[in-house]
């Protein structure tokens, strides 16, 4: 994806910099080289034949996302979202009609979390907040450092983690803290919005190094960890392999994909790697009937076996358009990418069946949402929220 010469000397010319802290260091590194400011350019679109009907049913805007990743959620009919300077937006998913629109007072850098009712996000300060469906503060709660992924709910436990890759289990109720997991990590690592997965009690998360952990929900306890990907290479930059999206839990299978490393999957019972290849990502993976789907970081799109992970099909005409994850909905895949189209593929052959570009023509959030099996909810960076309508 990128030229290590290029970002050998980009790293030194910034190492040189007296001024220069290696928190500095590392939030340049990503994003230069994965973020709006990549020196690739994206591929020209090649025209496609579109034989499914898609358009954009309504729009509304929040503000600007920045470096931030923010996800909507959906509940009973309604659309909730949130920007970084501080908004959340409840819409109805109808028609896009506002119910209310609110200003937390706060930098958000990490929501929208959903569950017992109520709404969860995290502020560039490391404090959690907790808002009822009418748009009511309930609490706040202060964690070790920003939260840069939406805040999940399992078993009354709000799970959430932070940028100094401590995970907290909070009480849902009133935000007390129940536990913490921390671990060491690496001196050089990639920024990402990578948060947890939950099921069945465990939380699952990546991290630098390509480790892959389950903990218990209950506790915070290490169920096991295991290796999704090794660091290789002579140099750091070459040598980060990190889990920078979320893992997918699919049945008795957990995955996770690394960046310079691979997918793999891995037995939710014992921690035992069943497969793996050798695939790097950047904004992550999805599954769903028997298939893993994987948005690669120069933005192909791989199908793949659940069981074996032997390759089904390929699309590789969106080069470095920097696609988000890809999202399974109805016969269909849809990834969005940095110049604000949302990119539609049969999910049996990967070929393009339609395409579609927003008002903002910028780059889309790397999750969006399926809403049944005939509407998507994107978000982009510049605060547009898009509700598209598959026919």
């Amino acid at each position: 994806m990128f030229r290590f010469l290029k970002i050998a000397l980009l790293i030194g010319a910034i190492a040189l910099s007296a001024c220069t802290s290696i928190t500095d260091l590392k939030e340049d590194m990503s994003e230069r080289l994965f973020g709006r400011e990549s020196n690739e350019t994206p591929s020209d679109l090649n025209d496609i034949k579109t034989t499914v009907p898609v358009k954009v049913l309504w729009n509304a805007h929040l503000g600007e996302s920045y470096d931030n990743d923010f996800t909507a959620v959906t509940e009973n009919g309604f659309v909730y979202a949130a920007s970084a300077n501080g908004e959340i937006v409840k819409l109805t998913v109808a028609d896009g009609k506002q119910v209310w629109r609110i200003n937390t007072g706060e930098r958000l850098s990490g929501g929208v979390g959903l569950g017992e009712n109520l709404l969860f996000l995290g502020t560039a300060k490391g404090y959690v907040l907790a808002y009822d469906f009418s748009g009511k503060l309930l609490w706040k709660s202060k964690v070790s450092s920003q939260v840069l992924s939406a805040p999940k709910v399992d078993f009354n436990v709000l799970v959430v983690r932070c940028e100094d890759s401590r995970i907290y289990g909070l009480n849902v109720a009133d935000g007390s803290r129940k536990w913490v997991y921390e671990r060491a990590t690496p001196t050089l690592t990639l920024r990402s919005s990578a948060g947890v997965a939950l099921d069945g009690g465990a939380a699952y998360a990546g991290f630098a190094g390509g480790k892959l952990i389950a903990l218990r929900v209950e506790d915070g306890k290490v169920i096991w960890e295991v290796s999704v990907a090794q660091p290789k290479g002579a140099t750091e930059i070459e040598r980060i392999a990190d889990i920078t999206s979320l893992p997918v839990v699919d049945g008795s299978l957990v995955y996770a994909v690394a960046y310079q490393g691979k997918v793999a999957a891995v037995d939710r019972a014992t921690g035992r790697v069943a497969w793996s290849r050798d695939i790097s990502s950047y904004t992550g993976l999805s599954a769903e009937g028997a298939k893993v789907f994987v948005s690669h970081a120069v933005s192909s799109i791989y199908a793949l076996d659940y069981s074996t992970g032997k390759t089904f099909w390929r699309q590789g005409d969106l080069k470095q358009r920097r696609i988000s994850a890809p999202l399974p909905i109805g016969n269909l895949i849809a990834v969005g990418d940095v110049e604000g189209y949302l990119h539609f593929l049969n999910r049996e052959d990967g070929s393009f069946v339609a395409r579609i570009q927003t008002d903002d023509a910028a780059a889309i959030m790397p999750q969006m949402l399926a809403v049944g099996s005939s509407i998507i909810i994107a978000q982009d960076r510049k605060g547009g929220i898009y509700a598209i309508s598959i026919k």
